[in-house]
């Protein structure tokens, strides 16, 4: 991280920036209009309103920095986000003034790379106190998505001019993949995990085997549809729950074409698709609890479950970019959902 001189902290510190607003260019036109006339005809009711006008200037310079002087800005982020998905985003300011309150402050969340379109505004911030407003935000992108600051503005007192500041205050926030709802094929055998052991009795929805009803059982494990003869009753054990493993493939590399370390459009736009497939099905199998690995053509691996959560694998798709190689990747089937070609 480059290191910042005193002197330029201190200069940014105090840099503020003024605008006019469309109040204020009728303003300065009137003002100039009262100068000119007053110069040329040495009226001095016209000189007096001249410095009417100047000093309402200078008020309005002078007030507007007494409100933006020293106010710290924090900002709250979620946990998580995910594409097209809302989410809140607080805005905290504090006044550290011990008199003076602030008025009409306005707070731009800055966004590196994107445009500002999210605005709080505080009608009042009093003296050593906190005011806390949000803003509703839904993500279009995957990835992290870096706040690198806060413009604080206001146009207190008369609305004539609007001055700002910039507040450096980094924070992350990664933006997990959009997730579709899929629908899995029926289970069959399938592949079950080490940590499960061999098929069973146990607490799942398959019938195991029939037995005669014994003292103790649970009435509800009836088999009504094999209990035909009279006074016998036959009960049914259950088959012990298997969990699948599921393994998802991911072409993260493509070959070098014309411009070494620029993606072809078609390409991104291609494993932008894939992530998202990726996602939805991950998410449909470890609901079914299910063990989904997603592996990538240059190595990287991650497993997702129902005791780690869906955490990992959808951190890792956010955070996954496409590469270049100087070859084409070879041996890498067709991206398709496993349970095409076995039963999970």
């Amino acid at each position: 991280m480059p290191k910042v001189s005193p002197g330029t902290a201190n200069r940014k510190k105090w840099a503020r920036k003024l605008k006019f607003t469309r109040e204020g260019k009728y303003f300065l036109g009137i003002t100039l209009g009262v100068g000119l006339a007053a110069i040329n005809t040495g009226n001095n009711p016209l000189y007096l309103l001249l410095g009417m006008l100047l000093s309402l200037i200078i008020v309005s310079g002078v007030m507007s920095e007494l409100s933006l002087r020293t106010l710290t800005v924090r900002r709250r982020l979620p946990p998580r986000a995910q594409v097209g998905r809302a989410h809140l985003v607080e805005i905290e300011v504090f006044n550290p003034k011990d008199r003076v309150p602030s008025y009409a402050i306005e707070v731009e969340d800055l966004r590196a790379g994107q445009p500002a379109d999210k605005r709080c505004f505080f009608l009042k911030v009093s003296p050593n106190s906190t005011q806390v407003a949000a803003y509703r935000r839904t993500p279009q992108r995957r990835g992290i998505e870096h706040h690198s600051g806060f413009r604080v503005a206001t146009r207190f007192p008369f609305g004539l001019f609007e001055k700002s500041r910039e507040l450096d205050v980094e924070e992350d926030l990664v933006v997990y993949p959009g997730v579709d709802s899929v629908t899995l094929p029926r289970r069959g055998q399938g592949r079950v995990s080490s940590d499960t052991g061999p098929l069973g009795r146990g607490q799942g929805e398959e019938v195991y085997s029939v037995r005669p009803l014994r003292d103790g059982d649970d009435p509800r494990d009836v088999y009504w549809r094999k209990s035909t003869l009279p006074g016998q009753l036959i009960m049914r054990e259950r088959a012990r729950e298997t969990r699948h493993d599921v393994e998802l493939s991911l072409v993260d590399r493509q070959p070098d074409t014309e411009t070494p370390g620029a993606p072809s459009l078609a390409t991104v736009e291609e494993f932008e698709r894939r992530i998202r497939e990726i996602a939805s099905f991950a998410v449909a199998h470890v609901k079914r609890d299910d063990r989904v690995t997603i592996v990538t053509t240059s190595g990287r691996r991650v497993v997702g479950d129902r005791t780690c959560g869906l955490d990992p694998v959808l951190r890792f798709l956010a955070l996954i970019e496409l590469q270049n190689c100087p070859e084409p990747v070879a041996g890498m089937p067709t991206p398709t959902h496993p349970d095409a070609e076995q039963t999970a």
